[in-house]
């Protein structure tokens, strides 16, 4: 499976966002998705996954962040609001064949290339 990210761009504080990853190929090797983010320098931080039976949030993006799906258009979405003054981060959407349920980066065998999302004050 290969995954293609896209919706990544300059934005405003407290402004609104949404990231989107196509899956093309095996796409039964994505029963379980998953956003990361990389800022420069640091470690990888899991934001959010969603399998057929749950959703999983990091305790900073709850109430801001919402992961979805469709199927049909075999896409993965990242809805982001109130986005904060941070530090500029590359968005990676990831996928698993089998259920995940953790913001673990390394229990994912698949990734996008990423996409750009800084915020800007």
């Amino acid at each position: 499976v290969e995954l293609t990210e896209s919706g990544g761009g300059e934005v405003q504080t407290g402004g609104s966002l949404r990231l989107s990853c196509k899956a093309s190929g095996d796409t039964e090797a994505t029963y379980c998705m998953g956003w990361f983010r990389r800022a420069a320098g640091k470690e990888y931080e899991g934001v959010a996954t969603i399998d057929s039976h749950c959703t999983t949030y990091a305790d900073s993006v709850k109430d801001r962040f919402t992961i979805s799906q469709d199927n049909a258009k075999n896409t993965l979405y990242l809805e982001m609001t109130s986005l904060k003054l941070e530090a500029p981060a590359t968005y990676y959407c990831a996928a698993h064949q089998k259920a995940v349920g953790q913001l673990r980066h390394d229990l994912f065998p698949t990734w996008g290339p990423g996409t750009r999302v800084p915020v800007a004050s």
